[in-house]
């Protein structure tokens, strides 16, 4: 009889996709950011967090387009505790709140910058913090972090 293997820790950091936001997770994967913009006649505004309608107008003609990877930081938390995991193994680490050269704004987490270079305003660039596939032939999960441009 096999050995029995205990149930590995939950894990909080990785997306779950669904059939609506599959096209997002899988563009992150392959190193592009989406966000979705608003066709209405009069509104053509760009939203994120991604959603099957307008957040402005509340048409549900909108479409995805990618994003340049541009941002601006608007704001920022360093974080030196957190009992998720795998949070945890990672503090301090720096939550923000970034303006897309697009126009909406994004929460995310800026790295490769230590604490004293954060200046609001500073220019950044998307990147992507990557994991191992859960599956063999499995896309590797993608989540957008920032990092100074």
């Amino acid at each position: 009889m096999p050995a029995v293997q205990p149930n590995p820790a939950p894990r909080f950091d990785l997306p779950e996709p669904d059939a609506f936001s599959r096209a997002y997770w899988e563009a992150a994967a392959e190193g592009r950011l989406l966000l979705r913009r608003c066709r209405a006649d009069g509104c053509g505004a760009a939203h994120h967090y991604p959603r099957e309608f307008c957040p402005r107008c509340w048409s549900e003609d909108v479409t995805w387009e990618e994003a340049s990877g541009r941002a601006t930081l608007y704001t920022w938390s360093v974080v030196h505790r957190n009992d998720l995991p795998p949070f945890g193994e990672r503090v301090p680490y720096v939550a923000a709140v970034v303006d897309l050269a697009e126009g909406p704004r994004m929460m995310t987490e800026i790295v490769g910058c230590p604490e004293a270079g954060l200046r609001i305003g500073m220019e950044l660039r998307v990147r992507f913090r990557t994991y191992g596939g859960t599956d063999a032939g499995a896309r590797e999960p993608a989540v957008p972090v920032f990092g100074p441009a």
